[in-house]
């Protein structure tokens, strides 16, 4: 069986021809791109992502995939498993003349078992919260990334704030989001990603939150975990 969710991926497949418009229903995702691509490189250290092999997992239509390449990774890889946000990551890339970047419909499982300690960096951003077992992608980015290798995460809180703020406000308040986006019980607790990345043999080296001011419309980085969070991981060297 693979790890995902047919209504989920149709969901993300029917707002596809979108996704690179900055003021649709995507526009939270480019506010926070430059914002969470910073982030990461801060935490790689000198160079960034420059010269890394670099894998994005549930790359959408290859916002993040596409930036880290435009940064100066060595080849980046986008995978997903909606057709549609991948035909729109291929073509922009190729429009934008973007030639380090690929992408493929696979399931992150599958390629854990096809190319085993292929990456130094690994991203997987906003993802979690979509598949039915999330323990299962972040087993796999561990089997992926080289060891000394850096994996990063970014989910959502489940608690009643980020109920509140992550659906209630993003959703029909705000309307920041197409309503419908996130379900509440898919929503996972930092004890329970650190878990998960302590049973799959990654280290997590820091934990950053994120926040949204809804009267400037800027998002900022914190240590608010409350709602929307970050991890960033190692895999330690043997």
């Amino acid at each position: 069986m693979i790890n995902a969710d047919p209504q989920e991926l149709a969901k993300f497949s029917d707002l596809a021809h979108r996704w690179w418009d900055p003021t649709s229903e995507f526009k939270p995702l480019h506010a926070i791109n430059p914002l969470r691509l910073d982030w990461i490189e801060a935490v790689l250290g000198a160079g960034g992502v420059g010269g890394k092999r670099v894998l994005d997992v549930g790359c959408g239509g290859g916002i993040l995939a596409e930036a880290m390449a435009r940064r100066g990774a060595l080849d980046v890889l986008g995978i997903d498993l909606a057709q549609k946000p991948l035909r729109v990551a291929k073509l922009h890339a190729l429009e934008a003349g973007v030639g380090n970047v690929e992408y493929r419909e696979v399931a992150v499982e599958a390629l854990a078992a096809e190319k085993p300690v292929a990456f130094d960096v690994i991203t997987c951003m906003e993802m979690l919260e979509h598949v039915p077992d999330p323990s299962s992608v972040v087993q796999a980015c561990a089997g992926l990334v080289k060891p000394g290798g850096h994996v990063f995460f970014s989910t959502i809180n489940r608690n009643l704030k980020s109920f509140a703020f992550a659906i209630v406000g993003a959703e029909y308040v705000l309307k920041l989001l197409p309503k419908g986006t996130h379900e509440y019980a898919k929503f996972i607790r930092p004890s329970e990603l650190a878990r998960a990345c302590r049973q799959a043999g990654l280290q997590i080296e820091r934990t950053r939150g994120m926040d949204y001011n809804p009267l400037t419309g800027r998002y900022t980085l914190g240590d608010d975990t409350g709602v929307n969070y970050l991890f960033a991981c190692r895999k330690e060297a043997p």
